[in-house]
This record gives structure tokens, C-alpha cells and sequence, in this order.
């Protein structure tokens, strides 16, 4: 994983998930970020804890990077996902505003 170059604030971001760090992960969107979960949104610190609690931090999942790439405000992750909720290959598509996450797609890697 150290050879793949991920911008911050994504690196970050991955870094509190795999961490188990719902204070680091929460903080991580803008105030009006949203989770795009295979088509189900989202939006706003409560209902991103909410479907975290079960789906993400809450299941103990670790992201493990296998490509990254950059385009402008947009960085996507590919990696084996790991879970008590779900397990395989993801693609993670962040969008990039300033320090924060507007946006995470989450979709088959």
C-alpha cells in the first residue's frame, strides 16, 4: 500500500475507517456530505452515522487499497473492503472539497 500515492483528505479519511474512528470519519464530510451506498443516499452528519453505525464503522471495516486515481476535485480508491457487513472488492469515488468529503460512492470494484 505505501507505493500508492492518495491525496489528502482521502488518505486520511481511510486511514480513521480502518482505525475504527467514527469521530475522524464523521469528520471528514462537509456538513451536507453524502454517501452514495450501491444508490441509496445519505446526506448529513445523521443519517451518514446512522447507516455507518450498521454498514461501516460499526461493522468494523477496513478498506485496503489496491489503485487510486486523481481527476481534479475526484479521487477513487479501489480496494478489498472487509466487514461483519459486507466483503469485496469496492470502488470508493470521493469528492474533493478543500479538507473535506462532499461525496462518497461507494460501487463494485
Amino acid at each position: 500500500m505505501s507505493d500508492l500515492q492518495i491525496p489528502e483528505p482521502v488518505a486520511g479519511f481511510i486511514d480513521a475507517v480502518n482505525a475504527h474512528d467514527e469521530q475522524g470519519f464523521l469528520d471528514a464530510f462537509t456538513a451536507d456530505g453524502t454517501v452514495d451506498d450501491w444508490g441509496r443516499e445519505f446526506t448529513g452528519r445523521d443519517a451518514i452515522k446512522a447507516w455507518s453505525d450498521k454498514e461501516f464503522i460499526g461493522a468494523t471495516g477496513t478498506l485496503t487499497p489496491e489503485e487510486v486515481s486523481n481527476d481534479g476535485d475526484e479521487v477513487t480508491v479501489i480496494g478489498d473492503w472487509r466487514s461483519t457487513h459486507a466483503n469485496g472488492r469496492s470502488s470508493f469515488t470521493f469528492a474533493v472539497d478543500g479538507a473535506k468529503l462532499s461525496r462518497m460512492t461507494i460501487r463494485e470494484g
